[in-house]
């Protein structure tokens, strides 16, 4: 069947669609997926849309009405996203896996009215976009893993292990979106020997401070990165805080690098060139994705090779050279997924193609190894048409 996923990620910078066939590689539903991308296409949200959406995950006070309207409006706007992406390539979807904006994540437990709770906000009403498109729509995916115990994500690893597992050759797939995560494959494993978790800001903090900074949405091919030298003693000390020192699995969001970590970290930099500020910024993704690697990764779980590169990130060259160099002592080579037949930026979109047919289908798509869930989960909602 074709699916359509779509993601709008923590960056909130718009609606990525993915079109993908996706049948059984063995008669009936017993088989492992098989996957063939078709298509791919990006729609920027509205400046105002985009604005209520950042001010919705920044507030510590969001109004009640607010966030119903705009769980509706989100949906309107995805609904037109997968129907403007079917007539731009004469494609029909029969299934639509939505995941819906991230308003909030806590992954970890913490204490709420007397008792120790886990949370995750996705918006965007997978039963509005159901009745626009005239297809099921699988939304909400998140609540399911943490209800098994789990923190919520990451839920990409599902497809990373289905696409880039090896018999002979240990690879670690690393997503940068707005959050930076990395699923570690070693060589020859099955699905409970994979490692997954947020290895902490990826664009989020960059783009932040290229906003506060110079006013542009983020920074276009690393050009200002690029002319800026990195402020070592800055990501020395922030390297010793606690999110980077904690062992997975854990997760990481807004509510970790979002506006206020931007504040902060600007002020850390004190008095130097603004371009010196975000090249720190750039260096701190690069360096805590290294570090994530050297600490939990390489030693205990076996030898690696390949690191797979996909996201807006991978799109920065200023970005892509500072991880390079980060990862040539440790004997890692970069590649990016586009070699893999799977365009870097469609990766997270495909994910949720790939999730919303495992439950349509009525089977699990959590890697408990990664999230932490006590076992295999169907995850989301099933919203008819």
């Amino acid at each position: 069947m074709i699916v359509a996923g779509v993601m709008s990620g923590t960056s909130a910078d718009g609606i990525n669609v993915a079109l993908v066939r996706i049948t059984f590689s063995s008669r009936g539903q017993a088989g492992t997926p098989n996957l063939h991308f078709l298509t791919h296409a990006e729609y920027p949200y509205p400046k105002q849309v985009r604005g209520a959406v950042l001010a919705a995950m920044n507030s510590p006070k969001a109004s009640v009405a607010d966030l119903a309207r705009l769980n509706f409006l989100l949906a309107e706007l995805y609904a037109d996203a997968v129907l403007a992406t079917q007539r731009r390539f004469r494609l029909k979807a029969e299934l639509v896996g939505c995941h819906g904006q991230t308003l909030y994540h806590q992954g970890e437990r913490a204490s709420f009215l007397g008792r120790k709770l886990a949370v995750t906000c996705q918006t965007g009403e997978g039963a509005v976009v159901a009745a626009r498109v005239g297809v099921p729509v699988v939304s909400d995916f998140r609540p399911a893993d943490m209800a098994a115990g789990g923190k919520g994500a990451p839920l990409v690893p599902f497809l990373d292990f289905l696409l880039y597992r090896d018999p002979r050759v240990g690879r670690i797939v690393q997503n940068i979106g707005g959050i930076a995560n990395l699923t570690a494959i070693p060589a020859g494993s099955t699905s409970n020997r994979v490692k997954a978790f947020d290895t902490g800001p990826g664009n989020m903090v960059i783009d932040g401070v290229t906003q506060r900074l110079f006013g542009k949405q983020y920074d276009r091919d690393g050009r200002i990165s690029g002319s800026g030298s990195v402020l070592d003693r800055v990501i020395n000390d922030i390297m010793r805080g606690p999110f980077f020192r904690r062992k997975p699995p854990k997760t990481a969001g807004r509510e970790e690098f979002g506006r206020e970590f931007a504040s902060e970290f600007i002020k850390r930099c004190g008095r130097v060139d603004k371009r010196d500020i975000v090249a720190t910024a750039t260096s701190l993704t690069a360096r805590s994705i290294a570090d994530a690697l050297r600490r939990f990764v390489l030693r205990p779980t076996g030898r690696f090779r390949d690191v797979i590169v996909s996201g807006g990130g991978a799109c920065n060259p200023t970005f892509m050279a500072m991880l390079a160099n980060e990862l040539r002592p440790l004997g890692l080579q970069i590649r990016s997924s586009d070699e893999f037949g799977l365009p870097s930026e469609a990766k997270e979109a495909v994910a949720f193609a790939l999730l919303a047919f495992q439950t349509w289908n009525r089977k699990p798509s959590n890697v408990p190894s990664a999230t932490g869930a006590k076992r295999p989960a169907i995850l989301g909602k099933i919203s008819y048409a």
